[in-house]
């Protein structure tokens, strides 16, 4: 599925988001507070804070405060996969996408 933006993190990192992970954050049953907030998921790869997971090396949390969030909450979180794919002349290419994005109140 192609992308349906890929921005750089200021650590150079390529990340992008599909269409299909974006119909997932929003959906109703997910984080549907998300749909009016794409700029910040943006902005938050770009200038967030970033932690590795401990259980997988692969991930990492992407997290920035914002002012004037849904139900008192205080920072959106951007959970992304790293990896790597094969392209089609069989060399490695990056691969860092984004599982899901939501709000959260960080005190």
């Amino acid at each position: 599925m192609p992308p349906r933006w890929t921005v750089e993190d200021k650590y150079g990192n390529n990340i992008y988001l599909t269409e299909e992970r974006w119909l997932h954050i929003i959906d109703n049953d997910n984080h549907p507070e998300m749909i009016d907030c794409e700029d910040q998921l943006i902005e938050t790869l770009r200038f967030g804070k970033r932690k590795q997971d401990s259980l997988n090396p692969k991930k990492f949390r992407y997290s920035k405060e914002f002012d004037y969030l849904e139900n008192f909450n205080t920072h959106i979180v951007v959970i992304v996969l790293f990896g790597h794919k094969q392209s089609k002349n069989r060399k490695p290419v990056t691969n860092n996408f984004i599982v899901t994005a939501y709000q959260k109140e960080v005190r």
